[in-house]
């Protein structure tokens, strides 16, 4: 058994899309209309085949307390690993992106919490090289 598709909970998908491409640099993998919204899947280009994350739109009367209640307590809705931490943070400052959490070690990581404009942290980690 492996990790097919995870998800997160977006405010709008097309505002989604343009960060998780443009800024983060993944591809879109499924862009299928399914009325008013859309099965919209990216990956990382270096592993095009890997895990899908689904931009799920966050419509459920649910989803808004429960994605204020983890920004508050500055909790990520999920992590992405990249190999240089701090050459990330400096393209992802350059281009505007918002951290709640600059680089630091945390035991085995390095890591950082940027915000995706679409009401989600995400943590960034960088494994430490033992």
């Amino acid at each position: 058994m492996r990790i097919y598709v995870t998800s997160v909970l977006v405010d709008d998908q097309s505002k989604a899309e343009d960060f998780y491409t443009r800024v983060l640099g993944f591809k879109v993998k499924h862009d299928v209309p399914l009325g008013e919204h859309r099965w919209l899947t990216v990956v990382s280009p270096e592993n095009p085949e890997g895990t899908e994350l689904l931009l799920e739109p966050g419509e459920h009367p649910a989803v808004p307390p429960y994605k204020a209640a983890l920004v508050v307590d500055g909790i990520p809705a999920t992590s992405f690993q990249v190999d240089n931490l701090d050459a990330e943070y400096d393209r992802l400052r350059s281009l505007g992106v918002s951290f709640t959490v600059k680089p630091l070690d945390a035991g085995t990581v390095r890591m950082a919490v940027l915000d995706d404009t679409c009401g989600n942290l995400i943590q960034l980690v960088q494994m430490k090289v033992a």
